[in-house]
């Protein structure tokens, strides 16, 4: 049977449906489910996203011929149910074309409306209608969309303006007039033959008037958009796979530009910002949908509620809010009830908080889209506790509905009330992302990407943002626009983002040009400093202090939910009682990574360990270690009382020792004073210290089997400090790691040191400690004999990042330098340092799993690389086996939250706890 690659959608007759969103993208799947559910839709039909594969690998002409008779036969259909024809120059069926891939990625890929009008078909549209302006307006925002995204009339350089949006303000300062919609028809008529005339001038070519070939060419342009820049970004900052493609919808147009009774707009079924269970929305009279999201116009709230709440942060008293900024509620109060309806409908039929959009024509609504609604993290956790409570959904699905990677939002930092009471306010906007935000300005998205690469906070400040300014705002820390509403682009995508978003903030006036940003007659220029309340929609001059943020009780409540259901522990990396106590206050189990070489750079310390690396022979060594000693056992009694009753797994020194030297001679040179020896002694010392390769080299076990007094000193410390707190009645459970190994004789070299220096302390102290000695597995050589290893020690604990470098074969510090071409060109997926290469060193983790636990079936198996906290990496370790994760404190909510998803995930397979995992095919 011949492929079918067309499904059609309307009253009488629907193919698809939501499951099939992967066929038909998340805009097809859901228009044919409403359909179903008997929402007013205008009818349509979906070109698949096999189609744009098709695309993709044979090219245009293939796929036109291939989906030719199923189009037609579609357009066809619309024909029948609008009672229009498409091509008819008296009473024309005009359609809009839009994407729709299967993952939402609002405003990336392209859209065209009002297609199939020409220079007949616009009268006849005009005598049908009777409104001449509508037909005009019609026509001209057909020429500028189809000349933009069809044609490729862009702006020349980043500091131009939209050439098409430049020609409207010339004709509006020609009649005197400040809106679009103070334009008549024959002002109209001017723009429609001024672009068409730019588009000669600027193409070469004329503007295409039969309406199958206009048809053809915004199906191939939407084809193209799924490979155009800004979708690429999105997609890599979303983890989208590139062969997913995107459906092309096509559907009969209906018009919110007919004057005032007709409108377009967008809703959420709940607050996307702060996920406040409040239906809520913009919409714009005589207008279409396009304008609302651009944020040319400022629009209008659909709830009476929303409308007073604009109105309070807009200062916008109540008699001008009822005369001049009406909320649907009140001047379209039936259509209005009808958009509620429709909006329960919705949530109730997909139990999720939807993103609506919707055209009122002459007063009749329709229902053009609807999709799970983008929304910041802390609104994403409201909405599930919330959906939770009102039994809409249950545990586990509340649980997997938010993403982990969405939880730091919650602990990003929030303004000191103190440095706000001295605060500036320089202009007010809408609250369009929460957040609070201090950085520099700039103006462009590749000025913001340039700052932020050279370590710079930014502040992305624009009239308005578009889909190209996507990257800049990925890296900006905050985002500002003069204009646009809660649902602009600006404000759905940095909601998307997790990024502070200030939008529709029109006392700032933005000079592209000059780079300059004026408020009342006052300047700020590039680079000057300005700070953002993405809660409250206020700009304040200069930088603002800020501290760490408060996590609400929805947090805590979903936290306590993922304990319930997690397997795996989670524990945190931390070298410091203050590190210790956050992890605490975050729900790490332990701690899974203590660097001990951190607490040598501090003050005298740094000292002792130069007199240790300068000294001449072994009573030297020792001489400096005793100093270092009572230094370190204080650090781990804090660590030890921080974390009482947790298990704190304590790596021994582990970089090479010419990290603890400086490398310049005015460094040096303070050295050898301070050391009061010769700068000749100290130049002699680093040089001998150098390595060729420093992460191959000297370090690791490879330091505590050459100088083992390294070893006695750091194990007495940490004995010691374990004696010390238990004596206090404190449980402690001390965990002493071997760092590199590569054979058993390392770790069993290293193994003696420990547990002979061990002994001496308890035979000195008449008391004893439990304790356990493990290894790091970070050597590729350590996973494959890993039933040798796990003989001997205790534990494991994979340290991913160096078996990452040692299995792949390249530096993580050099990787910078092609790492990122990799990525672009598909030779990686992903960044193998941020998420786990499961293929390669995942294969390495599960076979050290399953050699180690067949000698030793009750091993204790952890990870304590940056990957623990990387959710997809973390429910690759839960398959895989592992008690626990180990992650930086911050991540220690993600981790937690991904582990259990992993679990409810799993939880068909009913895997034990400590079950041999299969190992997963190589690819």
């Amino acid at each position: 049977m011949q492929q079918k690659y067309v499904y059609v959608f309307s009253a009488s007759r629907t193919e698809g449906e939501a499951s099939m969103k992967n066929l038909l993208g998340g805009k097809g799947a859901n228009l044919a489910e409403m359909c179903r559910l008997g929402i007013v839709v205008p009818p349509g039909f979906t070109i698949t996203t096999e189609a744009c594969t098709e695309y993709t690998k044979k090219g245009k002409d293939y796929v036109l011929n291939l989906i030719k008779a199923e189009v037609e036969a579609g357009v066809t259909l619309l024909e029948r149910e609008m009672g229009k024809t498409f091509g008819n120059d008296d009473d024309p069926l005009l359609l809009s074309v839009r994407s729709g891939a299967r993952a939402s990625m609002p405003g990336m890929m392209d859209t065209i409306l009002n297609l199939g009008i020409n220079d007949r078909a616009v009268e006849g549209l005009a005598r049908k209608t009777g409104n001449e302006r509508f037909a005009w307006d019609s026509y001209r925002r057909f020429v500028q969309m189809y000349g933009d995204v069809v044609m490729g009339l862009k702006p020349v350089s980043k500091e131009d303006h939209d050439p098409f949006e430049v020609i409207i303000d010339m004709l509006k300062d020609e009649r005197g007039v400040t809106l679009d919609t103070d334009l008549d028809a024959n002002d109209l008529r001017e723009l429609v033959q001024r672009f068409k005339s730019l588009i000669r001038a600027r193409l070469g070519r004329d503007f295409p008037t039969d309406p199958w070939e206009q048809l053809w060419g915004a199906v191939v342009a939407v084809f193209e958009s799924w490979n155009n820049n800004r979708a690429r970004v999105y997609r890599e900052l979303n983890d989208i796979p590139e062969s997913w493609g995107t459906a092309v919808n096509v559907q009969a147009m209906v018009f919110g530009n007919l004057g005032d009774s007709s409108a377009t707009g967008v809703a959420f079924t709940r607050d996307a910002g702060t996920g406040e269970d409040l239906f809520n929305g913009e919409f714009l009279v005589n207008a279409q949908g396009e304008d609302v999201v651009a944020g040319i116009r400022t629009p209008q709230q659909i709830t009476l509620e929303g409308s007073r709440r604009w109105a309070q942060l807009a200062c916008v008293s109540e008699e001008e809010r009822r005369k001049s900024y009406p909320s649907l509620e009140e001047i379209m109060p039936d259509v209005y009830h009808q958009l509620v309806e429709a909006e329960t409908k919705l949530e109730n039929h997909y139990k999720d908080m939807q993103d609506v959009e919707f055209t009122i024509q002459e007063g009749k609504l329709w229902m053009l889209q609807t999709r799970n609604g983008k929304r910041t993290g802390a609104a994403m956790v409201r909405i599930a506790m919330e959906m939770l409570e009102q039994e809409m959904i249950d545990e586990k699905t509340a649980l997997l509905r938010v993403d982990p990677h969405r939880l730091d939002e919650l602990l990003h930092p929030i303004f000191d009330s103190e440095a706000m009471s001295n605060a500036l306010v320089l202009a007010r906007g809408l609250p369009a992302s929460p957040g609070a935000s201090t950085g520099q300005i700039v103006f462009f998205a590749e000025d913001a990407e340039e700052w932020a690469k050279h370590g710079h906070a930014v502040i992305l400040v624009r009239l308005e943002t578009s889909p190209e300014d996507l990257r800049g705002m990925s890296v900006a820390k905050g985002i500002l626009t003069a204009r646009g509403g809660m649902t602009s682009h600006a404000a759905v995508v940095a909601r998307g983002m997790g990024k502070c978003c200030v939008s529709g903030a029109g006392a700032i006036h933005v000079d592209y040009k000059n780079r300059t940003m004026t408020i009342d007659g006052q300047t700020w220029h590039q680079g000057d400093w300005i700070s953002l309340n993405g809660s409250t929609g206020e700009v304040y001059d200069g930088q603002i202090t800020t501290k760490n943020a408060e996590l609400s009780g929805d947090f805590g409540t979903l936290m306590a939910l993922a304990d319930k259901y997690r397997r795996m522990e989670v524990r945190a990396n931390a070298d410091t009682p203050e590190e210790a106590v956050v992890a605490r206050e975050f729900g790490a189990t332990g701690i899974g990574l203590c660097r001990t070489e951190h607490m040598f750079f501090e003050g005298d310390r740094i000292r002792a360990v130069r007199e240790m690396i300068l000294a001449d022979d072994e009573f030297g060594r020792r001489k400096a270690l005793a100093k270092l000693l009572p230094m370190q056992r204080s650090d781990f009694e804090g660590i030890f009382r921080e974390m009482h009753d947790l298990p704190v797994t304590i790596r021994l020194l582990d970089p090479p020792l010419h990290e603890f030297v400086p490398h310049d001679e005015a460094s040096q040179q303070v050295m050898a004073q301070e050391m009061r020896v010769s700068l000749g002694k100290i130049k002699m010392r680093v040089e001998e210290l150098e390595e060729f390769n420093p992460m191959m080299g000297h370090r690791g076990c490879r330091l505590g089997i050459t100088y083992p007094e390294i070893t006695e000193m750091q194990t007495r410390a940490i004995i010691e400090a374990a004696l010390n707190i238990q004596a206090k009645g404190i449980v402690v459970k001390p965990e002493i790691m071997v760092p590199l190994i590569g054979t058993v004789r390392e770790y069993n070299a290293q193994a003696a040191v420990i547990r002979r220096t061990a002994e001496m302390v308890f035979a000195e102290r008449k008391d004893r400690v439990h304790y356990l000695v493990g290894t790091m597995i970070e050597t590729p050589r350590a996973a494959l004999i890993a039933d040798s290893v796990g003989s001997q020690a205790e534990y494991f604990s994979f340290g991913t990042n160096d078996l990452t470098q040692l299995t792949l074969g390249f530096s993580r510090d050099d990787a910078g330098k092609f790492l990122p071409h990799y990525l672009k060109n598909g030779i990686y997926e992903k960044d193998p340092f941020q998420s786990i290469d499961q293929k390669g060193v995942g294969m390495l983790v599960q076979m050290a799993v399953q050699k180690g636990r067949s000698v030793r079936p009750d091993l204790e198996l952890g990870v304590c690389g940056e990957h623990g906290g990387d959710p997809a990496s973390v429910e690759f370790f839960h398959r895989s086996g592992l008690d626990y994760v180990s992650c930086s404190p911050f991540r220690v909510p993600i981790a937690r939250l991904a582990a259990t998803q992993a679990a409810i995930k799993d939880a068909p397979k009913k895997v034990e706890l400590k079950q041999k995992p299969e190992l997963e095919a190589v690819g």
